[in-house]
């Protein structure tokens, strides 16, 4: 009976690894797949019901077949030009707006951005953003909801295998004695004989290393991830000092980028408007708004108004809004996601480095109607079959960005 017992609790040690083992699994690929959705898919997509400039993904891996999603991440022309009735749908529905191919995805990536679209969504509510940043005023990481989650889980599904093997070690190490000696263990209480062996097993010099090894190792993740983390404050989102709506001013009125931002087609930088493009409107708009009197304050008292930068680039690096926005017809939202539907600004888009090189891998040159890059076409185009990407023109190169 005791030798059935055994192999009962042995069955159930070899369940518990298997499901741990897949529960850390799936942690693993949906904390990868957040990465690369925030890096990659985040300023076209949300992982939620919110239409940006494409479809809200949540429940995409119930709306299509694992398949088809790989098909389409890879070559979304390609399934289009195949007839594919969704896909020539949702092409439509969304004016005919090309999505970026990404044929270096391997199927587990794409499956690791779904298990993180399903686990965002499975997880409570974010809180909305616009919270007040620290004191100083400096720049800090938002606190990701989903990403924190996946953290939780992987933390709580090893803790639960470690304190799983070590109960069922012990329940096998008192249920070997009985077997033994059934009349002494006759005499002590069950529960007394495992707390002993809990207490044996504790003081055992090997479960202490392997405790001491897991701690080690979560501490080192924890470590790695931090360091990976500094510098990024995607969903930056603090207040201002006058509460300024885009959603009203570029979305409502539709006013252009460019009115405010005076530089974002012709300079280095967008620009951060001066109170006098402010009253070229509120001269005699709403100048009884409590907000807009700080406008009439600062101009008395000649005073610039501290408006929070929001999106920041380290100096290391050199960006030219017109190179990007003029020469390269990139809109603002490629960047910024969605600006005219945001109450308060955030930072939608990670601008790390690789997500920069991402988007020069994989965007096409514009060089549609510019005879500068007529020859650089055309050399191309003798070696190669796709079309000339930003990559083929130096877009890799250190000094481009590092001067």
């Amino acid at each position: 009976m005791f030798s059935k017992k055994i192999t009962l609790v042995k069955f159930l040690l070899s369940f518990t690894l298997l499901i741990a083992t897949f529960g850390t699994t799936f942690a693993q690929d949906a904390a990868e797949g957040e990465t690369l959705f925030k890096n990659n898919c985040a300023a076209c997509h949300a992982s939620t019901d919110e239409v940006l400039v494409g479809p809200g993904l949540k429940g995409i891996s119930e709306r299509r077949p694992i398949e088809w999603i790989v098909k389409w991440v890879h070559n979304p022309q390609a399934v289009i030009a195949s007839g594919d009735k969704y896909a020539n749908d949702l092409y439509n529905k969304f004016n005919k707006a090309a999505m970026t191919p990404y044929p270096n995805f391997s199927e587990d990536q794409i499956k690791g951005i779904i298990a993180y679209i399903d686990a965002s969504n499975a997880a409570p509510a974010a809180p909305a953003a616009g919270a007040a940043p620290a004191a100083d005023g400096a720049a800090a990481p938002a606190a990701q909801s989903s990403g924190g989650m996946m953290e939780v889980l992987l933390l709580g599904l090893l803790i639960i295998m470690v304190l799983v093997l070590i109960a069922l070690l012990s329940i096998v190490n008192t249920l070997g004695k009985i077997t033994q000696d059934p009349a002494a263990a006759a005499e002590t209480p069950l529960m007394q004989r495992i707390s002993a062996n809990l207490k044996e097993l504790a003081a055992n010099s090997a479960v202490k290393t392997g405790i001491l090894v897991l701690a080690l190792l979560l501490g080192g993740k924890a470590t790695i991830d931090a360091a990976y983390g500094v510098g990024i404050h995607q969903g930056y989102a603090p207040e201002q000092p006058i509460k300024f709506s885009h959603k009203l001013h570029a979305g409502q009125y539709q006013i252009n980028c460019n009115y405010c931002h005076t530089g974002v087609y012709s300079g280095k930088g967008g620009n951060v408007p001066s109170a006098n493009i402010c009253m070229n409107c509120h001269n005699a708009i709403k100048r009884e708004s409590p907000e807009i009197q700080k406008i009439y304050t600062a101009l008395e008292n000649d005073e610039p108004i501290q408006w929070v930068r929001v999106h920041n680039l380290p100096d290391l690096a050199y960006f030219n809004h017109s190179q990007h926005t003029n020469v390269g017809g990139l809109e603002c939202k490629n960047c910024h996601g969605e600006i005219e539907k945001m109450e308060v600004v955030e930072q939608r888009s990670s601008l790390t480095m690789g997500w920069c090189i991402d988007c020069h891998r994989q965007t096409d040159v514009n060089a549609k109607g510019n005879a500068y890059y007529d020859k650089l076409v055309e050399i191309h185009n003798k070696d190669s079959k796709t079309p000339l990407k930003v990559q083929n023109i130096g877009g890799l190169e250190c000094s481009k960005c590092h001067y």
